[in-house]
């Protein structure tokens, strides 16, 4: 089967695997929805307690699900692309810490206590964290290379999560919110965050899927980019802000949720190949695959109680990763 038509019957395959992991989502939880009641709900308008259930509280939360799972696993992929290292997600720029002291200030300083108040300081946040990080590489010779943006990240991260654990301290009472939000979660997510993400979500996957070409390129190294006519350091800003602007959205709306941004594209790299004209795409199916599926596994094992969806996430992820990595399918 050739290359192309074998990417296009696997991309089909993964947009099938989203679909059900939608309708599981939507079926599954504390009250079991029959496949056929969910559909009739969503189609036909039911008026039933199931479909009241479906409505105002499952397609918000699977929806959300959808657009972070894609948002973190974009900027998991393109992280590893311009900082060419395979470990790169969207936590090493200091992207999601920055979030987590928008939130914590909010809490603490700002009376903010809604789910929809803390998209906005997180987004702020890490919007911060990831401009002092690339200010930080910048300076000094040679620029924002891999490894500066690394260490840059490094060192914010750092200094962050000093600043939240401070506090933290100081401010006992914002601790359990905040630690119902820093955990990472789809539950208790309504519709009005969905309106408050979505168009810097649409503005981020524009920037990444613009340097899909300049990403093939660096793979390659700095030296051949340019000469195949790329501009490096565009490159490297462009989708430095698509990456951040994704996973402030997404880590606002969902928390910090992790392995997404890390597991997600070496999976997509194994299944299409390193093109990232294939691999965002993939990558973007993917991730919310995942996400859904842990937070739908999250709901029935332990019942009544669920588990987060961010904890979830780095139990199914693990072993596809160790998979990826004992075949030596993990690149950069």
């Amino acid at each position: 089967m050739r290359v192309p038509v074998r990417r296009a019957v696997l991309m089909t395959a993964a947009v099938v695997a989203l679909l059900l992991a939608v309708l599981l989502s939507l079926a599954v939880g504390a009250r079991a929805i029959a496949p056929s009641a969910v559909l009739d709900a969503l189609l036909h308008g039911g008026h039933s307690d199931s479909a009241e259930v479906i409505r105002e509280m499952r397609v918000p939360r699977t929806v959300i699900g959808v657009l972070v799972g894609a948002a973190l696993a974009l900027a998991g992929t393109v992280l590893q692309g311009i900082t060419r290292n395979p470990i790169a997600d969207p936590g090493i720029l200091g992207i999601s810490q920055g979030a987590s002291v928008g939130v914590v200030l909010a809490i603490a300083f700002a009376g903010v206590h809604t789910l929809t108040g803390y998209v906005w300081w997180a987004f702020a946040g890490a919007g911060l964290a990831s401009v002092a990080v690339y200010a930080i590489a910048s300076s000094g010779r040679g620029g924002a290379t891999p490894v500066k943006l690394a260490l840059g990240g490094a060192a914010i991260n750092a200094l962050l999560v000093s600043v939240t654990t401070a506090v933290l301290t100081t401010k006992a009472s914002a601790l359990d919110e905040f630690r119902f939000w820093q955990v990472g979660s789809l539950s208790g997510r309504d519709a009005e965050i969905v309106g408050q993400i979505w168009p810097f979500l649409l503005v981020g996957v524009v920037l990444v899927v613009s340097v899909a070409r300049g990403l093939d390129a660096l793979a390659l190294g700095e030296d051949v980019a340019k000469g195949l006519g790329q501009n490096v350091a565009a490159v490297r800003v462009i989708g430095g802000l698509g990456a951040t602007v994704l996973t402030g959205a997404g880590v606002a709306a969902a928390g910090p949720i992790a392995f997404i941004g890390l597991a997600v594209p070496h999976i997509a790299r194994a299944i299409v190949g390193s093109d990232h004209r294939w691999v965002l795409p993939m990558a973007a199916v993917i991730g919310p695959v995942m996400l859904l599926v842990s937070d739908t596994v999250g709901r029935i094992v332990f019942p009544p109680s669920e588990v987060p969806a961010g904890v979830m996430t780095a139990l199914i992820g693990v072993p596809f990763l160790v998979t990826l990595v004992r075949r030596k399918a993990v690149t950069a």
